[in-house]
């Protein structure tokens, strides 16, 4: 996207907005089912996506459309801006556009973001329902030179050409997690630390692509959130990613034989017909509506205490 179009996105929130919203500190980006979490925030101001020049329309169930600008904590309270509903590349949105409201945070002050999602588990040691703090990433589309939001020329003379990385996730709001988890009293297994694996979707994993990525050193899988940590990072804010476990990904120890079924029907022995392991969206939002109350109670008690 072009500076123009920047200005004409700063320049409708400005006439939308009231000053003490304008200048968030602290953004959130809200995954599969997780928009409530903007729900902790008062004074709020809605925005929808088509009044903002730039912006796409998200099309996947249990993502809304719309910017949730607000106050966040006692007293006059920080500004927060919450994105209800991301832009995926599966949905034919091209990279400048999923990143574009991550650039808009950047030039409306936003200095840390949480960037949530939800995610399957490669991991057996992550049981759905497990919230996991995202310390790397292995990008798959990055990797195989086919989507990264960072190609073309440099947007800003402020920006590396050659993005690190290895500091991606932020340490310190990490620490501010856990404590956070320690001042909600949520039990110790109700927060784990992962590595993602950002794959482009939209179709499922398939046992081999599973067990692929659980052997690459990846703990859960989903189709977003590494390009906004891209943009995020070459922005210069602190990120910290959250991925809540909605599925365990399919990876089933031996295959079935149809070889050794078809021979037992022949021979005469019984054959027990196993149902299909899949993974669908619907059981993807109900883990996210079952998790959106502790997931905004985390996420608001680390907004609060940034300072």
């Amino acid at each position: 996207m072009s500076e123009d179009t920047i200005a004409g996105t700063l320049d409708a929130l400005a006439g939308l907005l009231p000053e003490h919203l304008l200048n968030p500190k602290a953004a959130i980006v809200c995954g599969s089912g997780l928009s409530t979490l903007a729900s902790s925030l008062r004074d709020v101001v809605e925005v929808p996506y088509s009044a903002l020049q730039g912006f796409g329309k998200s099309t996947v169930p249990g993502h809304k459309s719309v910017l949730a600008f607000g106050l966040l904590g006692p007293g006059a309270g920080v500004p927060v801006v919450a994105m209800l509903g991301r832009f995926h590349a599966y949905e034919g949105h091209p990279l400048s556009t999923v990143v574009y409201p991550i650039r808009v945070f950047a030039k409306l002050g936003v200095q840390n973001i949480i960037i949530t999602n939800a995610a399957g588990a490669l991991n057996p040691n992550l049981p759905v329902g497990t919230i996991v703090a995202i310390h790397d990433h292995l990008a798959i589309p990055n990797m195989a030179g086919a989507l990264n939001p960072l190609f073309g020329p440099l947007r800003s003379p402020d920006h590396v050409r050659f993005l690190p990385l290895s500091d991606a996730y932020s340490p310190r709001l990490r620490r501010l997690l856990f404590r956070a988890a320690h001042a909600e009293q949520l039990p110790e297994a109700a927060l784990a630390e992962g590595t993602y694996a950002w794959v482009s979707g939209p179709t499922y994993e398939t046992p081999a692509e599973g067990r692929f990525l659980r052997a690459a050193g990846a703990d859960v899988v989903g189709m977003s959130t590494v390009p906004e940590v891209l943009a995020a990072r070459e922005e210069g804010m602190d990120v910290l990613v959250l991925s809540l476990v909605t599925n365990a990904v399919v990876i089933p120890e031996t295959y079935r034989s149809i070889k050794a079924e078809v021979e037992a029907e022949l021979a005469g022995r019984p054959v027990v017909q196993p149902p299909p392991a899949v993974v669908s969206h619907e059981e993807v939002l109900a883990v996210g509506k079952q998790k959106a109350e502790v997931m905004k109670s985390l996420v608001a008690r680390v907004l609060s205490m940034l300072d």
